[in-house]
């Protein structure tokens, strides 16, 4: 059986909270980046569409200028979507992570009051009698233990609520891409539309002269 003293049980503890939250920070830190590059990718293909848009007004007669116009309202009714969801990715980073220090500062304040409350107990253990030193130990460990469980099941149950937390935010990135993709195929099936009609029209004179 192996005896842990205090003060390798609360270094222990604080050790592996440490880790915990650095490997936590690392992760927001990685899906920050993550994001803010998909972000600029959606803005380069934004203005690159946005180009596009402005050549085909120039090559287009004014039979068209209804779809075209129509066009640059859904794009830029997209580009607005794509800035609220890069606030709102933002901002729910910002609320895991305050919430992620709200709660290391609880754990920090539990391990000094725990930490106290031992200091206290072995000053006053050391005044107690020779004969009540074996219960007093028994005692103590079995509260140790059960703080050790329950700082656990507390460090588990945080750690699955910040998973859950990513896994949706990733969702509404995934869900972003997709609309963009459709987007995109709805726009190119337009410009399609338009040229068979300039097309047609062009066949109609050509063959009434």
């Amino acid at each position: 059986c192996i005896t842990v003293t205090p003060l390798t049980f609360q270094t222990n503890v604080l050790t592996e909270l440490r880790k915990w939250k650095l490997s936590l920070i690392e992760k927001l830190k990685q899906e920050k980046e993550k994001h803010a590059a998909h972000v600029r990718q959606l803005s380069n293909e934004t203005e690159n569409l946005k180009e596009l848009l402005r050549t085909y007004e120039i090559s287009i007669s004014r039979k068209d200028e209804v779809v075209i116009t129509n066009l640059t309202r859904a794009l830029e009714r997209q580009k607005e979507r794509v800035d609220l969801m890069r606030n709102f990715t933002l901002w729910r980073i910002q609320h895991v992570e305050a919430k992620q220090q709200e709660y290391a500062n609880r754990i920090a304040d539990r391990q000094f009051r725990m930490a106290l409350m031992k200091k206290v107990w072995a000053a006053w253990r050391s005044l107690s009698e020779e004969k009540w030193k074996e219960k007093v130990a028994k005692a103590c460990q079995s509260r140790a233990e059960d703080v050790c469980v329950q700082l656990t099941n507390d460090y588990e149950a945080k750690i699955a609520e910040l998973t859950a937390a990513l896994e949706e935010t990733k969702a509404e990135v995934l869900r972003m891409h997709s609309e963009r993709e459709q987007f995109e195929g709805t726009m190119k099936k337009a410009f399609l539309r338009g040229v068979c009609a300039l097309n047609m029209e062009a066949m109609t004179i050509f063959q009434g002269k």
